[in-house]
C-alpha cells in the first residue's frame, strides 16, 4: 500500500495566500458602489444633506429645463426614495446645512433668472419648510455654509454677477443674520472647513 504524501509547507502557504486574497476580494466587493433606485426627479446643482436619523434630504437643483423647488428623502434602511415637502422657492447652486437641532437651513442659490438672498428651514419631524426665516443681506449662489462649534452658520463668498468676499452668520436660536468680517479675497465655488 502506497503511503499518501503530506502537503509540503510551500503548498500549505500558497493555499493560505490564495484564501487570504479571496477573503480580501470579498471585502472589496462589499465596499463597492451599490445601485439604488432613481430619484423621482432628475436634478443637478442640488444639495444632499444627511439628516440626524440617517436619511438624506435632497433639495432643489436643475432638471435640464427649469430650476426645482421639489425635495426628496432617501432612506438607506429601506433603500427607497420618498417625496418631501417642496421649498417655497425653486433654486440651484444653493447650500443646505444641518443645524444642531436636526433642522436643515437652505440659503441662496439661483432660480434661473435671479440670484437669491432668501433662506428656508426644513423640519424633518413635521416634513415642513419655514418661510419665516429671514433673507441674507446679500443674494448669492455657489457659496459655502459652515456650522460653527456654537451652532451658528457662517456663509461666505459666492457670486451674484460678481464674485463676493462678503460673509454673514445665521443664528438659529434667534433666527437672525448678522454681518461677519469679509474675506480678504472674493471667491466662488470654494470650500470652507471647520477647524
Amino acid at each position: 500500500m502506497k503511503q499518501r504524501s503530506r502537503p509540503t509547507p510551500l503548498i500549505t502557504a500558497t493555499v493560505f495566500v490564495v484564501l487570504s486574497i479571496l477573503a480580501t476580494a470579498r471585502v472589496a466587493r462589499e465596499d463597492a458602489w451599490l445601485p439604488t433606485p432613481s430619484m423621482g426627479a432628475s436634478r443637478g446643482v442640488h444639495t444632499a444633506s444627511l439628516l440626524s436619523d440617517g436619511r438624506v434630504l435632497v433639495t432643489g437643483g436643475y432638471d435640464g429645463s427649469s430650476y426645482l423647488a421639489s425635495a426628496e428623502i432617501y432612506n438607506p434602511a429601506t433603500n427607497s426614495w420618498s417625496s418631501a415637502s417642496a421649498m417655497s422657492t425653486a433654486r440651484g447652486y444653493h447650500t443646505a446645512t444641518l443645524l444642531s437641532d436636526g433642522r436643515v437651513l437652505v440659503t441662496g442659490g439661483y432660480d434661473g433668472s435671479s440670484f437669491l438672498a432668501s433662506a428656508e428651514i426644513y423640519n424633518p419631524a413635521t416634513n415642513s419648510w419655514s418661510s419665516a426665516t429671514p433673507s441674507m443681506s446679500t443674494a448669492r449662489a455657489k457659496h459655502t455654509a459652515t456650522v460653527l462649534s456654537d451652532g451658528r452658520v457662517l456663509v461666505t463668498g459666492g457670486n451674484n454677477t460678481a464674485y463676493l468676499s462678503a460673509a454673514q452668520i445665521y443664528d438659529p436660536t434667534t433666527n437672525t443674520w448678522s454681518s461677519a468680517t469679509a474675506m480678504a479675497f472674493a471667491r466662488s465655488q470654494h470650500t470652507a472647513t471647520l477647524l
